[in-house]
């Protein structure tokens, strides 16, 4: 509010200054001597003062120099300048400006220049400058009053629109009271809108959002509104989704059915997987009850399933004894995919020691060592299994041969392979298998005095306390 004084009061030493100089003149002009020129104001204690002193004082000592019209131009010259530096002020300071204070301002100019000019074409030209500095503060006037009910809405442009009219009349003192009145109650309605709007979920618009940014508020903090609105928005429908996923999940649980209100998609989704966990429990029981009759059957190869990498050996094995001991020599040969893919033959009852001996003597074969003997109750059968290896060819192959369970006896592999010696004895103690030429067969674990055997499926304690 000082520097609008000070600015006024600089307005009235100028044209006190130019009455001065106008007398001057016309009074050099009648031969009398010049009257001495009003003394100068104290000099404010605002910086800008001097600032906008310096041309209004310029414009005046230079006037003596020139006609009227000059000095009239100057005067309005210095007028703007000062007005320009008056505004720049306020904007740095925050000083809202009054919608008719250029009309004041523009009347001061036309005012200094009105009192020395006596003649029509003095008077038009005032006439004009007046009606152009009113038009130009009135532009500036609905100018601002239009951005003012842009950025505060309808209501502070109801209130605002009446305090605008009346701006020349009220004090400026009212007008800043009934301004910030004007902003609080629009902010007030902004964040009642926002809060609103975030409590309902839904998308909260910049304008609304922005909260104390109102019509300043940079591109980034709406963008980051927009964005933190959105964020709440799809989480809430996260949310949402979420539990309602719940709740049809605790239905179809719940109600064996799926419920009454369960769609027909619902219905046959349900139906389709309780038809799916019977089959898979189907087809697991079918496989639990076949691993008990492995030793039966050979395990069939699965269509779809690739060919072992050892069926090469096999093909070879298998043709290497058919050519040399007929095709009688084998019962059944295949690849045991539940023993690392080892090529397995299946001897006959009476074939099994010939073929052991071929097996290990012929140069294509080669299997010099025996690495594992055992026997296997199957309660229909008894079974002898033997794994070979061959050094020289680097690969292995399984020889299986069934027996009589009621008489359970076999050839003895000892004379071929020195190394079956104590497997051949532990199948004896613990299944009861004989195996004829054998050097020693003796029991190796539960000695001789033990009855029975107690790997057979049959076996009974003969002491009850064991």
């Amino acid at each position: 509010m000082s520097g609008e004084k000070d600015l006024e009061q600089l307005k009235k030493e100028a044209a006190e200054k130019a009455k001065a100089a106008a007398l001057a003149k016309r009074q050099a002009k009648a031969g009398e001597a010049a009257p001495k020129p009003a003394a100068e104001a104290p000099k404010p204690p605002d910086e800008e003062a001097p600032k906008a002193a310096e041309p209004v004082q310029a414009a005046v000592t230079a006037s003596t120099g020139g006609n009227a019209d000059d000095l009239a131009k100057k005067k309005a010259a210095a007028a703007a300048k000062a007005k320009a530096a008056a505004l720049a002020k306020k904007k740095r300071e925050g000083i809202v400006d009054e919608p008719a204070e250029p009309v004041k301002e523009a009347q001061a100019p036309a005012e200094v220049t009105a009192a020395p000019q006596g003649s029509s074409n003095e008077a038009d030209d005032l006439a004009k400058r007046k009606a152009e500095a009113v038009a130009k503060a009135k532009a500036a006037a609905a100018a601002k009053r239009k951005a003012m009910e842009k950025a505060s809405g309808e209501a502070q442009a109801a209130t605002e629109a009446p305090a605008a009219e009346s701006a020349a009349d009220a004090g400026e003192d009212d007008l800043a009271k009934k301004k910030a009145a004007a902003v609080a109650k629009a902010k007030a309605a902004a964040a009642a809108k926002r809060k609103a709007m975030e409590l309902a979920g839904g998308e909260v618009p910049a304008a609304v959002s922005g909260g104390d940014t109102g019509a300043d508020a940079t591109d980034d903090e709406k963008a980051k509104a927009k964005a933190a609105a959105a964020a709440k928005a799809k989480a809430a429908a996260a949310a949402k989704a979420k539990a309602a996923a719940a709740a049809k999940a605790k239905a179809a649980v719940s109600g064996g059915d799926t419920g009454a209100d369960a769609t027909d998609d619902e219905k046959a989704k349900a139906k389709a997987a309780a038809v799916a966990k019977a089959k898979a429990a189907a087809a697991a029981k079918a496989k639990a009850a076949a691993s008990g009759k492995a030793g039966d059957t050979a395990p069939a190869a699965s269509e779809t399933e690739a060919p072992s990498v050892n069926q090469p050996y096999l093909d070879k094995y298998v043709k290497v004894i058919i050519e040399n001991l007929g095709a009688d020599a084998l019962e059944d040969s295949y690849i045991n995919k539940l023993s690392k893919d080892v090529p397995t033959l299946v001897a006959k009852r009476d074939t099994y020691f010939k073929l052991a001996q071929f097996l290990k003597y012929n140069e294509l074969l080669g299997f010099d060592y025996l690495s594992e003997l055992h026997g296997t109750d199957f309660v229909t059968h008894m079974e002898v299994y033997v794994h070979l290896f061959s050094y020289k060819n680097r690969q292995s192959v399984a020889l299986k041969v069934k027996i009589d369970r009621d008489e359970p006896t076999i050839e003895s592999l000892q004379p071929i392979w020195a190394g079956a010696n104590w497997p051949e004895c532990e199948a004896y103690d613990l299944l009861g298998i004989k195996f004829t030429g054998h050097p020693d067969l003796h029991r190796i674990l539960l000695g001789e005095e033990w009855v029975g055997h107690p790997l057979r499926k049959d076996y009974e304690p003969y002491d009850v306390e064991v």
